[in-house]
């Protein structure tokens, strides 16, 4: 496996000096991190409201305190929280959001809408179910994000790593094709945020292709951008065609999504290296064929299953420097495998700058230090922190969390 400073090849891009923070985090010079809130559990996603209320969803069946599924903050001047409860029946949720203050929260089979009263923390406790019957999963990650026009857009992930049937033991899975999970889940499906009772069968599929996607936001012109996960373990699967090094190539892919957009799951997958669309073994690919069908291209890409974008954020705050405004942080929560020179992969916040014409540039390190591992061992379950979720605060504050311990920072610009 690669370091994950790899992950960016070439295109990588060091900031600059790093100082010291609480936890061991290293931030560029100006920024400085406080612990809003500790030990709430594992945790997915953030949501802010205007007055500065927080709201995580815990994801994968995850419920902490009492089985409730969403956990909100409330800070003191302090910025520290000061009141902490949980509510709901989104039991396994990831996507969370505000829109028009109201919160949005998917659960494995429905996103729901909870509405407020005046300054309340907690919302009604019976929410409005606004989409119904989403195709559950193993995994159940469902992003979710609201356009200006009220357009809910809503990732469904695939039910497998490939699609393929049942092979005899000994011998290379073959895939099929058509895929079934192609047109009924692996993409995003777009509905309105603003009716209720919405079936998941009527909803209108701008976005096909999907493994798995977790990271979706909108910048500020309104364009959508999703992070997909590429496909494991393709080396141990088809060790006549893929090595271990061919694997670590396999990207997690950013792309701007428009209607059609193809990701190219199960089909094929992005070399993150050689920058080519391959066709995927189980398709009769031989490691070196090129995909000739019309998917997209990747904007960036992180190499698969090391880096493991859980989230991005375009910062649409004026309290950090003019260079990040418009740009994007993305939450690299990396996963396991052997440990490797120089330590593990993922576990950071990195950030893409956009130009005001939408060109994206390179990733840059924002947020390191994350990750403590025990000597000589390297899995996920020694880490300290490991970032799965972001947020911009109504003061442009940064707020990250992690799925570990259930930590959250306010990372500022230029406060002690």
């Amino acid at each position: 496996m690669k370091l994950w400073l790899t992950v960016f090849a070439s295109a990588f891009v060091f900031g600059p000096a790093m100082a010291a923070e609480p936890d061991g985090l290293s931030l560029p010079p100006g920024f400085h991190a406080t612990v809003v809130a500790d030990g709430l559990g594992p945790m997915r996603h953030i949501a802010i409201r205007d007055n500065g209320d927080i709201y995580l969803s815990t994801g994968r069946g995850v419920a902490p305190q009492g089985g409730l599924g969403i956990v909100a903050l409330r800070l003191g001047p302090d910025h520290k929280a000061e009141q902490t409860k949980s509510f709901g029946i989104v039991d396994g949720g990831t996507g969370i959001r505000i829109w028009h203050g109201a919160l949005y929260a998917a659960s494995p089979s429905r996103v729901y809408r909870f509405s407020f009263h005046g300054k309340d923390l907690l919302p009604d406790p019976e929410p409005t179910v606004i989409v119904d019957n989403i195709p559950k999963s193993k995994q159940s990650n469902h992003a979710i994000a609201v356009d200006r026009k009220g357009e809910l857009y809503v990732s469904v992930d695939g039910t497998d790593n490939i699609c393929t049937s049942k092979a005899p033991a000994g011998s290379m899975p073959v895939g099929l094709k058509p895929c079934p999970d192609l047109g009924v889940r692996a993409g995003i499906w777009k509905f309105s945020a603003t009716k209720t009772g919405q079936n998941f069968e009527k909803g209108e599929q701008i976005a096909t292709g999907i493994r798995d996607l977790n990271a979706m936001d909108l910048a500020p012109d309104g364009a959508l951008y999703g992070i997909m996960h590429g496909r494991d373990t393709t080396a141990r699967q088809f060790p006549a065609i893929a090595t271990q090094a061919d694997d670590d190539h396999i990207a997690d892919e950013m792309a701007s999504i428009v209607k059609g957009t193809d990701f190219g799951w199960p089909y094929s997958y992005y070399d993150g290296v050689r920058k080519l669309q391959l066709v995927a073994p189980e398709y009769g690919g031989d490691g070196k064929m090129v995909a000739t069908a019309n998917y997209v291209k990747p904007v960036v890409t992180f190499q698969s299953k090391r880096a493991a974008p859980l989230d991005v954020v375009f910062y649409n705050g004026k309290a950090f420097p003019a260079q990040y405004r418009g740009g994007a942080f993305i939450a690299l929560h990396g996963t396991g495998g052997d440990k490797i020179e120089g330590g593990q992969t993922g576990r950071n916040v990195v950030f893409l700058p956009r130009t005001a014409k939408g060109e994206l540039g390179a990733p840059v390190m924002f947020a390191g230090g994350f990750s403590v591992t025990a000597p000589g061992r390297g899995g996920p379950q020694t880490a300290n922190y490991r970032p799965s979720g972001l947020a911009v605060g109504p003061d442009g504050a940064l707020y990250v969390v992690d799925s570990v311990k259930g930590r959250l920072w306010r990372i500022a610009y230029d406060e002690q």
